[in-house]
């Protein structure tokens, strides 16, 4: 399955709605069926890393009934009515699923084995298995490549010997499914569970374990910790709602950004505007462009707001990227080393070291596709260094995407500003994420067509 990309042959303009955010859509139905009753879900991705969530969890006797288009209905059991699934749970793609599921299985009375895709079998995994194996729970991942490093399959032994025990756990790296699948462990454990990081990661968790009535507190950014003792493991059933998915909509808002907006610019719709996922907004602001927050209100804990590209072409200009705002904005690096392709000057992208260890190597297939549409780019060991060219088109490219979704997107993107017809290789897992990538891109007036085999 690959895409066809026709340069852009005018300004861009129009409204669109992403799809709700997969992250928050995994905690939602893994919360939902952990609750007390029924959880009504509105506005859930039909991508199938939310569809692998609902998948395992019904393996497990929960019941998901679907609601329209974008909405489920999940029968919650409560915390301890999970039952053992008779086979391995298929967790596809999804990274997230699989991190998160470590932490809720580990606690479980029973056995399970959490298997993947031939890409999510290459992540490394013992980040979690290893302060969840402190915590008292029996997990075992598979041997790699790196020595003493552990990946998917995940045999997990259930039936902790004495239940689970809370920890402190400082982490390397600030990861929000390291940090959720500690506390979700925690939600079981004996005691305090507390979580420090060296920076904020996604706080989706947090907020919606306090939405439901969870025992977590966020004492500061970065710091998390669950005190289950004296709670009554009740998570109370409760509507949720999942906004737009922002590093979805980034690719909206760089497209607009590198080709132009016309009248009325463009607006994206109900986009999540948590304070954790807003470094992509500070980049573009530090690279002299603007998608401004209309409208903020909160929904189910969650911060939401439409975002707004002006009318116009901005002059884009070089940076340096680095700390808490890479943490920030870890997810849509590609997407900015795009736009620091059409900047002037150059941008330098540090502490993004976690880009290595994706659906692929962020690092070097991000470079890989710069070079490809002729883009002066190099790899950092912990970020790249892009020299933008604002002055010329791109060149043509063909661009194999390594089976990444978000270097797929971020190549339609680019394309867009070349010099003449391109080509994206193996992009079926945008489906993954975005299903609805390129019918959005074509309501605002982008041209990727699909080619050889797709739908």
């Amino acid at each position: 399955m690959d895409w066809r990309v026709v340069p852009s042959r005018g300004v861009l303009t129009g409204r669109a709605r992403v799809p709700g955010d997969k992250s928050i859509g995994h905690r939602a139905l893994l919360f939902g069926a952990l609750c007390n009753g029924a959880c009504e879900i509105v506005g859930l991705s039909s991508g199938e890393d939310n569809q692998r969530t609902a998948q395992a969890l019904r393996a497990m006797g929960v019941r998901i009934e679907e609601k329209g288009a974008h909405g489920v209905v999940v029968h919650g059991v409560g915390l301890r009515g999970l039952k053992a699934p008779s086979s391995p749970l298929d967790l596809g793609n999804s990274g997230t699923s699989m991190r998160l599921f470590a932490g809720l299985m580990a606690a479980q009375s029973f056995p399970s084995v959490l298997m993947g895709d031939e890409y999510l079998t290459k992540r490394p995994m013992r980040r979690v298995t290893e302060p969840l194996s402190r915590m008292g729970g029996r997990l075992r991942g598979q041997p790699g490549k790196k020595a003493g490093e552990e990946y998917p399959p995940l045999e997990i032994l259930g039936d902790p010997a004495d239940g689970l025990v809370g920890i402190t756990h400082d982490s390397k790296v600030a990861s929000a499914q390291v940090k959720s699948a500690i506390l979700i462990a925690g939600l079981y454990a004996r005691g305090v569970t507390f979580v420090r990081e060296p920076g904020p990661s996604r706080d989706h968790t947090e907020r919606m374990l306090a939405y439901l009535g969870g025992p977590v507190e966020t004492p500061r950014p970065g710091v998390a910790r669950v005190t289950p003792d004296g709670w009554n493991g009740v998570l109370s059933a409760r509507r949720l709602v999942v906004p737009g998915d922002p590093s979805s909509a980034a690719f909206l808002v760089a497209a607009a950004l590198a080709v132009g907006t016309g009248p009325g610019g463009v607006v994206i719709e109900a986009t999540c505007h948590n304070p954790t996922r807003t470094g992509f907004l500070d980049a573009l602001r530090a690279m002299g462009a603007h998608a401004e927050p209309v409208g903020l209100r909160e929904e189910a804990g969650e911060p939401v707001a439409d975002w707004v590209v002006p009318p116009g072409q901005p002059e884009l200009r070089g940076v340096e990227l680095g700390g808490d705002l890479v943490v920030r904005a870890i997810d849509e690096i590609p997407i900015l080393a795009v736009l620091a392709a059409r900047a002037r000057g150059t941008t330098v992208v540090r502490n993004a070291a976690e880009l290595r260890v994706k659906e692929s190597d962020r690092v070097a297939t991000t470079v890989r596709m710069l070079r490809a549409f002729g883009v002066d780019a190099d790899e950092l060991p912990d970020g790249l260094v892009v020299t933008g060219s604002p002055d010329r088109k791109l060149d043509a490219a063909c661009v194999d995407s390594a089976g990444d979704h978000r270097i797929a997107m971020s190549a339609a993107v680019a394309a867009l500003c070349a010099e003449g017809e391109s080509r994206v290789i193996d992009v079926a897992n945008v489906a993954t994420s975005f299903p609805s990538f390129r019918a959005l891109m074509a309501s605002l007036g982008a041209e990727i067509t699909g080619v050889e085999g797709e739908e």
